[in-house]
């Protein structure tokens, strides 16, 4: 696609930031024309770009509020103890800043978006022939988006939040809860805390976790550490302290080249980094890790520079100890309290 009209293109939308990925797209969608490419495939195309626009107009306005995203069954009835935990738990997690993300159904996804109440929440529906999709605080909203395939779901549920709770369900809370994990687990996903909550009494996760210990862990299909990738708690406290506290000092990564950056939102002393090094040196083969000022890298992107940071040579296999890692430094005598979400509507306008 010439050069030329790729600007003109560029220029007549207004757009003035990111034109080189803006001009990747539209050469993508050049070069489908000029394979002659099927009709379904085209289709499937345009309405997954249309529905991902959909869903970034939506959340655009709160990216600096962070989110948790509540999986769970849409058949759960409104008398069952496991409705009582989500509503409670959304509760809790939107009083101390949070805004709660749902696919905007009944069952579990109702009774979160009801614990965190309409302001609080943001639903990403799904379209299905036998089912209701869109249902309680949220059903006719502007605050939901509704999606035809699953595929584009689950890439804006799990793209936008900073925690997730799966409480039971079926087949689609199984998917979303293992596809979560296997984006955590091979780095497709920036860590964050994952919770499986049940209620008092029932064994739904605990023979999960027994079927993965197992059936997986055993015979070597996954790592023993990758347990460390999620939690399990019947006690709503327990799973709220755990979404909030993994981000008490801990606030993020970034690749540079072949150097992991962790930002923190207080720096470690002497003697922390010392344990930290004796403890987790194997995540660093063939270095150390270390503080460090914000890379060149950071710099030309003015990329959260007022942050303290750690560095090292990171194995990108070693997800799960990695969270080991992250707990130890939320544990640090220097972390600071917990952080206040900035609320809903505060963000982006």
């Amino acid at each position: 696609m010439d050069r030329e009209l790729v600007r003109h293109l560029l220029d007549e939308t207004g757009a003035t930031r990111n034109r080189d990925v803006l001009a990747d797209i539209f050469r993508t969608a050049y070069d489908l024309a000029s394979d002659d490419a099927d009709r379904l495939d085209l289709k499937i195309t345009r309405d997954a770009m249309r529905e991902m626009r959909d869903a970034y107009r939506l959340f655009a306005p709160y990216r600096d509020v962070r989110k948790v995203t509540v999986f769970g069954s849409a058949r759960t009835l409104t008398t069952d103890p496991l409705y009582g935990h989500a509503r409670q738990l959304a509760e809790s997690l939107a009083d101390a800043g949070w805004m709660v993300v749902t696919g905007a159904g009944p069952g579990i996804m109702a009774a979160a978006t009801e614990g965190a109440g309409p302001e609080r929440s943001l639903g990403v529906t799904i379209r299905l022939p036998f089912e209701e999709t869109s249902v309680g605080p949220l059903s006719g909203s502007d605050r939901v988006v509704s999606m035809k395939y699953f595929f584009t779901r689950k890439l804006m549920l799990m793209k936008e939040s900073s925690g997730f709770v799966s409480l039971p369900g079926g087949f689609g809370t199984l998917d979303e809860t293992l596809e979560l994990l296997t984006l955590l687990q091979t780095g497709k996903a920036t860590p964050a805390p994952v919770v499986l909550l049940d209620v008092p009494g029932q064994t739904y996760w605990h023979a999960w976790e027994s079927f993965v210990r197992e059936e997986l862990v055993g015979p070597g299909w996954v790592s023993p550490h990758d347990s460390n990738l999620y939690s399990i708690t019947d006690d709503v406290d327990e799973a709220v302290d755990a979404i909030r506290g993994f981000w008490r000092n801990y606030q993020g990564l970034r690749w540079v080249g072949s150097r992991l950056v962790i930002r923190l939102r207080a720096e470690p002393d002497d003697a922390e980094m010392a344990a930290l090094n004796e403890e987790f040196g194997d995540l660093a083969p063939g270095g150390a890790i270390e503080r460090t000022e914000p890379l060149p890298a950071e710099v030309a992107d003015q990329d959260e520079l007022d942050l303290p940071r750690l560095v090292l040579p990171f194995d990108v296999r070693q997800a799960g100890r990695f969270r080991d890692m992250i707990k130890a430094i939320n544990g640090f005598r220097s972390a600071p309290p917990l952080e206040v979400s900035a609320p809903p509507g505060t963000a982006g306008g």
